[in-house]
C-alpha cells in the first residue's frame, strides 16, 4: 500500500470534521436570547514508512502506517440578545486552582525570608 493509498482517506476524514459546526455548535433558543455554543478543534496526523528486512535473502519489504485524531474542548459561548451580541468564556477550574497553588508557594517562600 502506497502512501497515496493510505493519506487519501485520512484527508477526507479531515476535510469532513472541519466545518464550521466543529467550532460552533447549533444555535439555542430560549427567553429572547440566542445561545451559541463555541468550542476549540484541535487535528493531528502522523505516519511512517521504512523498510523491514526479510532476513532470508528475500526482498526487503516496505512497510508503512499513518493515522489521524481531533479533540474538541467547550471554550465559551457567543449570547446574540436584543441588547446586543457577547462572547461569555467557560473558565478551566483546573487553571485557576494551579494559580491558587501557585499564590500560595509564592507568599509561602517569601514569609519564610
Amino acid at each position: 500500500m502506497g502512501l497515496k493509498e493510505i493519506l487519501e482517506p485520512i484527508a477526507e476524514k479531515l476535510q469532513s470534521g472541519a466545518n464550521v459546526r466543529a467550532v460552533y455548535g447549533d444555535p439555542v433558543e430560549a427567553h429572547g436570547k440566542t445561545i451559541i455554543p463555541v468550542a476549540k478543534v484541535a487535528y493531528g496526523f502522523g505516519g511512517g514508512f521504512g523498510k523491514k528486512d526479510a532476513g532470508d535473502g528475500e526482498h526487503d519489504k516496505e512497510e508503512g502506517g499513518a493515522g489521524c485524531g481531533a479533540a474538541a474542548r467547550p471554550i465559551g459561548v457567543i449570547e446574540v440578545s436584543e441588547e446586543g451580541t457577547r462572547y461569555i468564556p467557560i473558565h478551566s477550574g483546573k487553571k485557576l486552582a494551579g494559580i491558587l497553588a501557585l499564590g500560595f508557594i509564592a507568599g509561602y517562600l517569601i514569609g519564610r525570608r
